[in-house]
């Protein structure tokens, strides 16, 4: 079944999450201050039947994807990557909502997710099933909801969650492809608790179970973030590594606290407590980039979510970042995201259009 939702609460909602502090974070508070304020917006999740032999493509997204194989089992096959076997009860999230394909073996012929049919059985809720196939199309192979009588499902829950990190954010940058669960278990003892009751519920089959895996989904999802952090930073490299940093950390953390402020070379430099070009060397040397390029970034993460998410008028991004011109603001948006920031205006308009909210 699907769960449509528009706004998901907040998960491990912290302060951090919504303002600047009067000071920076230390250096060693700023991932879990990331962490802290972790958000998962418009989840939408499926609960898929399906019997074999069966094979479904999930095209690239922007959010980021989950499955939980609640049933039976089934292969995740990701480009640039061998076949992987995931067992009843094994969770994976794809960070980046990476093209993938979930199937009962390697060889069965895929159909794209969104060929399938979704029955509706409640309010925002629907049964994915296979969609009629016409007659040119007799001899393709069977779609997932079918198969021989008798033959035993396989039950796969699936989400799309949107986190509130930007989908260019370093730390999202950072992850793997995929994550699985049961490899970062060893990790945060709460994801093989969180396994095994979204396996109660899948067996029990209570009403409004598909709520509660929903939820459970979005924790469990979390964690599996948490985890990794965790994995990533006993061997710390790159962005993990320059936030560790006691002097190169706390410059990102004041960065990333206050994006609004007018973050000069020297007002960096002297946060630091070094020289200016002592500073922009040994910034650049860690971060592989500039502290004007890596400051330019974050502002552009921050006027994207206040544009896409929250509606906010280019022009009002543009003055509350300092920017002289909508014009100049424009093109620096552009430049680091890839297109103007009029395209998700335009964007957020049709979207308020079709749910009939006042834009």
């Amino acid at each position: 079944m699907l769960d449509y939702s528009s706004e998901s609460p907040a998960l491990l909602e912290g302060s951090a999450a919504r303002g600047a502090a009067d000071a920076p974070p230390r250096p060693a508070d700023l991932l879990s201050r990331i962490l802290l304020g972790l958000r998962l917006d418009g989840v939408e999740y499926g609960r898929c039947v399906m019997q074999p032999p069966w094979a479904v493509a999930y095209p690239a997204r922007p959010e980021a994807r989950f499955h939980f194989v609640a049933r039976g089992g089934c292969w995740l096959w990701l480009p640039g990557h061998d076949w992987v076997r995931l067992d009843a009860g094994d969770a994976v999230l794809l960070p980046r909502g990476s093209f993938h394909i979930l199937a009962s073996a390697p060889d069965v012929p895929c159909v794209d997710i969104e060929s399938l049919s979704r029955t509706p059985v409640a309010d925002n809720i629907y049964l994915i099933g296979g969609a009629p196939q016409p007659a040119s199309m007799a001899s393709s192979p069977p779609t997932p909801d079918e198969g021989p009588p008798g033959a035993p499902n396989d039950i796969v829950f699936c989400g799309a969650m949107r986190f509130n990190l930007d989908p260019l954010h370093p730390l999202l940058a950072m992850m793997p492809d995929a994550m699985r669960a049961n490899e970062l278990a060893t990790r945060d003892p709460s994801v093989p608790a969180l396994l095994e009751a979204m396996e109660r519920e899948v067996a029990l089959d209570r009403i409004g179970a598909c709520g509660m895996l929903a939820r459970l989904a979005d924790v469990l999802a979390a964690c599996i973030i948490r985890a990794w952090v965790e994995c990533a930073c006993s061997d710390a490299s790159g962005w993990i590594a320059a936030v560790q940093c006691p002097r190169i950390g706390k410059v990102i953390a004041a960065i990333h606290t206050e994006p609004e402020r007018d973050w000069t070379v020297p007002a960096l430099a002297d946060l630091m407590g070094a020289s200016r070009s002592s500073f922009a060397e040994l910034f650049t040397r860690t971060l592989g980039e500039s502290p004007a390029r890596y400051v330019t970034r974050v502002r552009m993460f921050q006027a994207r979510r206040w544009i896409e998410r929250e509606g906010m008028r280019v022009a009002v991004a543009a003055t509350r970042l300092g920017y002289d011109s909508e014009a100049s603001f424009s093109r620096a948006f552009k430049r680091v995201i890839g297109h103007p920031p009029g395209a998700l205006r335009h964007k957020r308009a049709a979207a308020d259009r079709r749910e009939g909210r006042q834009p």
